[in-house]
């Protein structure tokens, strides 16, 4: 396939038309001033995107230059994209520190590295591998890390100040949606009936997170309340696997590759993967305090536009085991290439005596729709994590807004993206993000006060 944005042009047949363009270019030739535009726009997108041309003509070969512009639109407001074709500008601070979980979650971050993102955008940075959550969310407070791979909660709990001291954080981008799995340790085997959880202890990453969310979501819509019937511990990712086999925990709601880690090492089996509790659902995040935005904006869009780039690859990308083998190094996240591969290729046993065969297991939607947001504050308020009244939109717009794009926008006189929620359904039931209050109090199960 000839590659449109290649400036070195092949000698060509003469138009019928009798202009000295190609004939399959007729179109183009032909077309009005508005639709030129278009066409540079959509050349300097892909450019913006895919900076050096041996990796854009990959892109452009495997999907074809309509469906490349339809998954970029799909993926991206259009004033993202916009912003994204802006001049860019010398980062301020070059030299950055990133922090991560080893986690799949963190795909497109960790890609960025291998695939020459971050030196395409003129930045040294170095990616921080952290132990757990809590250690992510000081550093960041601490200013030790210029940037991180968030849980999508930890931005908006940060903002607020549950936790910790209230700090304006952003979410520039959703990392991943779906990818997580409720894991079972193999004694348990013959309980695979959530109401015969009662008195188990189950392990999540981290309070403000979306693993605490959709447990408690699911246990309570079994019949179990997951304060007084069971115990929910935080556990660090890394360690989940470890605390199964020892006993410690009789399972978990985590990140992969741990649910197929404990599968992998005949410790545990997958029970339900967190698609199938909502299928869509979002995970981890790549943000930024606001502080710094203000402080290094050409840094920030930097890195967001080497962050965007591998998630577009990552969501286009039909060779996972690829992406398995870039990520699973032991500088990232050290784990066996298959247990990574078995993840997001979908293709999986599942410690039942099944393989399975799931796509879309782990996927890689960078939008953060605002929707997703509120829905994060009605557990937060459901579960007593926020007392009170909440402005749940005024949050939402706050902490999920793509900042860099929106202030690049607003300096080319550009409106702000179109949309700002997507459909919701969690185990069937459709959530409404302009009634957040009444679907806080319609469940039978919470700790709103009456």
């Amino acid at each position: 396939m000839h590659d449109p944005y290649d400036p070195e042009r092949p000698l060509q047949l003469r138009c019928a038309c009798g202009q000295p363009h190609a004939p399959q270019e007729h179109a183009a030739a032909s077309a009005s001033p508005e639709q030129r535009v278009a066409s540079f726009m959509e050349a300097a997108l892909v450019k913006a995107i895919f900076p050096r041309d041996a990796e854009r003509r990959m892109f452009l070969r495997a999907v074809g230059r309509r469906s490349a512009m339809a998954a970029i639109a799909s993926l991206v407001p259009l004033g993202t994209l916009q912003a994204l074709a802006q001049e860019k500008r010398a980062p301020e601070k070059r030299d950055l520190k990133v922090g991560f979980i080893a986690i799949t979650c963190a795909t497109p971050l960790l890609m960025a590295e291998p695939l020459g993102h971050y030196r395409d955008q003129g930045l040294r940075v170095e990616l921080v591998r952290t132990p757990g959550w809590g250690a992510i969310r000081d550093k960041v407070l601490q200013r030790e890390h210029d940037a991180s791979h968030f849980l999508s909660p930890m931005p908006i709990a940060m903002s607020l100040g549950l936790g910790s001291a209230a700090t304006p954080t952003s979410v520039a981008t959703i990392q991943n949606v779906n990818g997580q799995a409720i894991t079972l340790a193999r004694k348990h085997l013959a309980r695979r009936e959530p109401r015969s959880w009662k008195g188990f202890k189950l392990g999540v990453p981290f309070e403000h997170s979306m693993h605490n969310f959709l447990l408690r979501y699911y246990l309570a819509e079994h019949g179990v309340n997951p304060d007084t019937d069971l115990q929910i511990v935080v556990v660090p990712p890394p360690q989940m696997v470890a605390q199964l086999r020892d006993g410690a925990i009789d399972g978990f709601l985590g990140p992969d590759p741990f649910n197929q880690r404990a599968v992998y090492d005949g410790v545990g089996f997958i029970h339900v993967l967190s698609k199938d509790i909502w299928d869509g659902h979002p995970c981890c995040a790549f943000g930024v305090s606001d502080a710094f935005i203000a402080q290094h904006p050409n840094s920030f869009a930097a890195l967001f536009r080497a962050v965007i780039g591998s998630s577009f690859i990552a969501s286009v990308s039909t060779d996972r085991a690829q992406i398995a083998k870039l990520i699973s190094v032991p500088s990232l996240l050290n784990q066996p290439e298959e247990v990574v591969a078995q993840v997001l290729t979908g293709n999986f046993p599942d410690g039942l005596g099944n393989t399975r065969s799931v796509p879309d297991r782990a996927l890689f939607d960078p939008v953060p729709w605002q929707s997703m947001a509120v829905w994060m504050l009605t557990q937060m308020k459901r579960w007593g994590y926020l007392k009170g009244d909440v402005n749940y939109a005024q949050i939402a717009e706050k902490v999920f807004m793509l900042t860099d794009a929106k202030r690049q926008m607003a300096a080319a006189g550009w409106r702000a993206p179109e949309g700002t929620t997507r459909k919701i359904r969690v185990m069937g039931r459709p959530f409404d993000p302009e009634a957040p209050e009444a679907y806080v109090r319609s469940f039978p199960i919470h700790k709103v006060a009456a």
